[in-house]
């Protein structure tokens, strides 16, 4: 079954499968799969971009979510904390969190260690760190926008859910979740797309992604113009692609809207 399954998905390939666009269009040349070509690697980054695009956007919503219920919150020390942490990593530049999460936290880990007897070298993997800093970056935007929509829901939402009987977790989840959902959808889906073209600084950590995979084979084959306009052909591949989902996904959060 692993072996049917494997020829399957190598036959569904959109790269190098055999109706792949480097399996039609690449010929035997640069771009092409296999050993004459850069093909194999170039898919392997456009997967690596989109794993780290999904997996971030879950983790970033989650503390984005967290953030702008916090920065509604009576407690002053809760809206404090936010206020903080929006500032911060909305302040810093992308590539300098990522530095700082995938060096410092080396260091800090390592310190640590060193503390406690253990002197061994600590390595965080390139891959959680860049989905960590990403995350975080994310999540300072996502907190805007969200709380912008909890703002845009009135008090009565709230308080009809108590008139119900419903528990505040179960008002949220049943009433005011639906409709956080439909308003902020069309500032998460910007912040999405600038996700996606913000994978592009993981590969100053050595990840695998488009940027770093077409930037090798532009080094070795010194064709930079080609590898370089493949990588802007391959992000703006994604972007429409992610555009055209979302712009359906928005349609249907707003189909229960009163036509007027």
């Amino acid at each position: 079954m692993s072996g049917w399954l494997s020829a399957l998905f190598n036959t569904l390939d959109p790269f190098c499968g055999p109706a792949g666009i480097f399996t039609w269009f690449g010929g035997t040349g640069l771009v092409s799969c296999g050993d004459s070509g850069w093909g194999d690697e170039i898919a392997f980054g456009v997967k690596v971009t989109i794993s780290l695009a999904l997996a971030t956007l879950p983790v970033g919503l989650l503390i984005g979510f967290l953030i702008a219920l916090a920065a509604q919150s009576q407690e002053k020390l809760l809206r404090l904390a936010a206020g903080i942490y929006t500032t911060i990593f909305r302040g810093l530049p992308e590539l300098l969190t990522l530095f700082i999460v995938y060096y410092g936290a080396q260091m800090l880990i390592q310190s640590v260690l060193a503390f406690f007897g253990y002197d061994g070298r600590v390595e965080i993997n390139a891959f959680v760190a860049g989905m960590v800093a990403l995350a975080v970056v994310f999540s300072s935007y996502s907190s805007e926008v969200l709380l912008s929509a909890f703002r845009a829901i009135p008090r009565g939402q709230y308080e009809a859910g108590d008139a119900l009987g419903l528990r505040r977790g179960k008002t949220m989840l049943l009433i005011v979740l639906p409709q956080l959902i439909r308003i902020a959808l069309p500032g998460l889906t910007n912040l999405w797309l600038i996700l996606l073209k913000d994978t592009a600084y993981v590969s100053v950590i050595g990840l695998a992604d488009i940027l770093r995979q077409t930037g090798i084979a532009a080094r070795v084959s010194k064709e930079a113009f080609l590898f370089y306009s493949i990588a802007c052909l391959l992000y703006l591949a994604l972007a429409m692609i992610s555009s055209v989902g979302l712009g359906f996904l928005e349609r249907w959060a707003k189909r229960s809207e009163v036509r007027r």
